[in-house]
């Protein structure tokens, strides 16, 4: 909880962190509105990214401190996550170079959820199929999602730039799975 602290203060304010991913993402071809967007996209990512870590971490706790029973450990550990997200976006309100959002809390309580849930599915269905179901959603939204934002870029009159590269590789690998997993059986 603490480190989730230490990302929300002044120092890892948009402002800061679009001088350090601005540059890298310039450096890659994005023109200036597609830099921002993923600055903004990067951000709201770490959100659900560092509160599944939270959630996990607690979780992980409850079960092997032998304090509480999977489910009831996941209910907890996103008890607290979702608290301390209400804590960090409102403190995040008083600090100057910073804004607390409730979307944000609802971005971070999506996190928390989906480490819950995974964790959860793991102990149900084992981990390996977890991790493959998971594998291929993942893969799904890249490829559905690449094509619309690939659409969006071309009706801009913007070029699409990696996602020419990024679609067709994730579309090849649902491609892969899909005949691998057939061959199997």
């Amino acid at each position: 909880m603490g480190v989730v602290l230490v990302l929300s203060s002044a120092p890892m304010s948009a402002e800061n962190t679009g001088s350090i991913l601005g540059p890298v993402l310039a450096w890659l071809g994005l023109g200036r509105a597609h830099v921002h967007l993923l600055h903004g996209l990067v951000r709201k990512a770490a959100h659900v990214t560092e509160y599944a870590i939270l959630a996990a971490l607690w979780r992980h706790a409850f079960v092997r401190g032998g304090m509480a029973r999977p489910a009831v450990a996941g209910a907890l550990a996103l008890a607290i996550s979702v608290a301390c997200a209400v804590v960090d976006e409102t403190n995040q309100s008083f600090l100057p170079t910073r804004t607390g959002a409730l979307g944000d809390v609802g971005l971070d309580s999506l996190g928390a959820l989906a480490a819950v849930v995974a964790a959860q599915l793991g102990c149900q269905l084992g981990w390996r199929r977890a991790v493959d179901v998971a594998t291929g959603v993942l893969l799904w939204v890249a490829v559905v999602g690449g094509l619309g934002a690939l659409a969006l870029d071309l009706a801009a009159g913007a070029g699409g730039g990696v996602l020419w590269l990024t679609v067709p590789a994730a579309a090849l690998l649902v491609v892969y799975r899909r005949r691998r997993s057939t061959s199997r059986t």
